[in-house]
């Protein structure tokens, strides 16, 4: 009702009879679950290319025939289409990690949501894990490093234990008439560096021996102290060569006095502690300080390197493959960006959404180190030379007035991944492919046009069952189709195309009759470039894909079938190529034959679907037409909801449907069509139940399966208006 007027006036009004509309469908989306050799685990993947492939889920393995898998995946990318893969899971997985405090653990984390749920904060079993399960990750080495010392000073001894000489000692070092620039002018210093024993090395052989040193502080004759950041050969902040270095105890008592026979900067000296290959810190990025983020809240040595490494060439095949570099990461947990740092600096976020390759788990200050061996590190001292505890440095704290605990260099090798099968193997189990095809079921929560069976499985019984599993969420969903191909054994290596045929029936009589179902004859041959090798695969990912090359070059409503669309990808020859008396029998039950045709290539040489009787559902273009008509108006029908069910309502939603169908119609859909949304259907009863009903009526187009062709030999002199109609 219009607003009334209470003066002469002009009253604009806005009536809007445009929500809702028919969505185009692309229906180009297969789903394929399967034992991949990397990748989340039970978690569906969009993959649009085989380079994403590649990159989430591995290459195609021969172990076990996992190849199957994989290039009916890479088949179905082939012709146009998107995929959405889930790799299957097994009590036998488990990711390569690092374990705290053993030499092994076992660590299974099957995705991303998996490890924030379960593992993130609360698994304290592992330093650093593999991102996903599985052998692939064995090797990998994580290299860390952060500013746990400054200086390696050599002494002639070998007996360092005697003289004071452990981690978590304090040293002095005289400084006298140094130069020390300031604002504008410069001053001498006189007084004493400090700093701590943080790792000791001793010679044996050649009485060279060493300890590592972080310095602190420097502190005037007169007893002022100021905080230093070392430098390299400023001798402000650095002992050199014959400079003394006194050993202080926790008490504050010297136990000895040693001269430095040779100083080396520590950083410059590290390694990433390779197998084969020797990579200095120095080459991927400075030294690790303090970030301006801890700095400012009065903390002190946040800052790491993490680097992966694939050390064995395990995971690339390259020896010593720099695979990731992340720097100036932060132990601080609330640590954010700077100029020393990336967004997320917090050393577990930031490997959390930015490493390919592995999760940070327990923090590892309390971790036994590379020099100290049972001992962790000491993390600094007071003015009195009394350590501060692990614990107040504790990686994972707020910043605000914490010195963070140093680890030094350390590198990981993760061990532990497994496999699909106990001892190695990637054969899947129906019961765990049952559990991932199970995620498409829901069509709210993904969206899906065709679920692809691949391979079958151990035994034709259970191949059996892993089809009718397919068919019925296809049933249930009533929104996507399965393609399905025979047992391999039924056809490949069977010399005699009767008992071949014979096979391919009986596989088939188990399945249930299903409209939402194409049934095929093959395994095509093709090559598999990544190791070098033909193989045959399974031809029901190449059946899905004609249907998306169908909806490309036409519409969905054409039949995938025949030499215009049906020629398969990639294909040398097939396993079974019927004869035309054994395709009439297989198509007589249902089995789209793909024949190998002489000058035209190999062919998906029929259209029906799975249904077991008579009807327009049987042909594949009929049940896609349905398809594509069904979900282009499914979302007009969804803004119906809610509304007032009276004329309006009913003539908006028809003048959505009409036109939506005459585009169909005009390209060759249907014959006709009839909408009903009115009165008629929607009676009072039908309203006061809450409902909203429309009846769509479509004749829908048939294609062409069978051919004619009738030659009529006549004599010369008879006309042919006397002989058409009489053969």
């Amino acid at each position: 009702m219009a607003t009334p007027q209470l003066s002469p006036g002009v009253l604009i009004r806005e009536v809007d009879l445009t929500v809702g509309r028919a969505e185009n469908v692309l229906d180009n989306i297969g789903a394929i679950a399967g034992p991949f050799s990397i990748g989340p685990v039970d978690e569906p993947i969009t993959i649009e290319t085989e380079q994403q492939l590649i990159a989430t889920f591995g290459k195609p393995l021969s172990t076990d025939a996992q190849y199957e898998y994989w290039m009916a995946a890479d088949s179905f990318l082939s012709y146009g289409g998107i995929m959405k893969i889930v790799r299957s899971d097994s009590d036998n997985l488990n990711n390569a990690n690092i374990a705290v405090g053993a030499a092994s653990t076992t660590v299974k984390i099957n995705n991303q949501g998996d490890y924030e749920e379960n593992h993130k904060t609360s698994d304290n079993s592992f330093y650093y894990s593999a991102k996903n399960p599985g052998q692939w990750a064995n090797n990998l080495k994580v290299c860390v490093i952060d500013d746990a010392a400054d200086q390696i000073i050599g002494i002639t001894t070998t007996n360092l234990s005697s003289m004071g000489i452990v981690v978590g000692a304090g040293i002095t070092s005289p400084l006298s008439n140094v130069v020390v620039p300031g604002a504008g002018s410069t001053s001498e210093f006189n007084g004493f560096l400090k700093g701590i024993i943080t790792g000791v090395s001793t010679d044996t052989v050649g009485n060279n021996s060493t300890f590592d040193v972080k310095l602190v502080s420097r502190v005037s004759s007169g007893g002022t102290v100021t905080e230093i950041n070392y430098q390299q050969s400023n001798a402000t902040n650095c002992i050199e060569v014959s400079d003394t270095v006194s050993i202080v105890t926790n008490a504050g008592v010297t136990t000895s006095v040693q001269t430095a026979a040779t100083v080396k900067d520590w950083y410059d000296q590290q390694t990433l502690n390779l197998t084969n290959s020797s990579i200095f810190w120095r080459s991927i990025a400075p030294r690790p300080v303090t970030s301006n983020y801890v700095s400012q809240r009065k903390g002190e040595g946040d800052t790491l390197h993490v680097v992966l490494v694939d050390d064995t060439g395990s995971v690339t095949g390259i020896q010593g493959n720099i695979l990731e570099k992340h720097l100036n990461l932060s132990k601080a947990v609330d640590a954010t960006a700077d100029a020393d740092a990336p967004s997320r600096s917090y050393y577990k976020d930031y490997l959390h959404y930015n490493s390919q390759y592995v999760y940070a788990g327990a923090n590892p200050s309390q971790a036994f180190d590379s020099y100290s061996g049972t001992q962790p590190l000491a993390v600094g001292f007071s003015e009195d030379f009394v350590a501060n505890t692990i614990a107040s440095g504790l990686w994972g704290q707020e910043a605000q007035g914490v010195t963070f605990s140093a680890l030094g260099n350390v590198s990981y090798s993760l061990t532990g991944g497994a496999d699909y099968q106990s001892g190695g193997g990637m054969k899947a189990s129906l019961g765990d492919l049952t559990t991932s095809y199970n995620l498409f079921a829901n069509r709210d929560e993904i969206e899906v046009d065709y679920l692809i069976m691949g391979p079958g499985c151990t035994s034709e019984a259970e191949s059996q069952a892993k089809a009718n599993l397919l068919i019925s969420i296809c049933e249930a969903r009533k929104d996507c189709m399965t393609t399905i191909s025979p047992y391999k054994p039924n056809v490949v290596n069977v010399s005699n195309s009767n008992t071949q045929t014979d096979n391919v029936l009986r596989f088939y009589s188990a399945l249930s009759s299903s409209s939402y179902a194409v049934f095929d004859t093959g395994y095509k041959y093709t090559y598999d470039r990544f190791n070098n090798e033909f193989r045959y695969i399974a031809t029901n990912a190449d059946i899905a894909g004609l249907m998306v090359r169908t909806s490309i070059e036409a519409y969905p409503w054409f039949s995938p079938a025949g030499l215009q669309r049906g020629q398969l990808n990639n294909a040398v020859k097939m396993a079974y190529n019927p004869t035309k008396a054994q395709r009439d029998v297989l198509y007589g039950a249902r089995i789209n034959s793909i024949i190998n045709q002489r000058g035209s290539g190999i062919i998906l040489f029929g259209d029906k679907t799975g249904l077991g009787y008579a009807s327009a559902f049987d042909r594949i273009n009929v049940r896609r037409l349905f398809l594509t008509c069904e979900q282009a108006l499914e979302g007009a029908a969804n803004a119906q909801l809610f509304e007032l069910n009276d004329t309006i309502t009913r003539a908006n939603f028809v003048n959505i449907v009409e036109p939506y169908l005459r585009d169909v119609q005009a390209k060759r859909g249907v014959f006709d069509f009839l909408v009903i949304c009115d009165e008629t259907n929607n009676t009072p009863d039908v309203i006061d139940n809450n409902e909203f009903r429309a009846d769509i009526y479509l004749k829908p187009t048939k294609s062409i399966n069978y051919v004619t062709l009738t030659f009529v030999a006549t004599r010369t002199g008879v006309s042919f208006e006397e002989v058409v109609g009489t053969v």
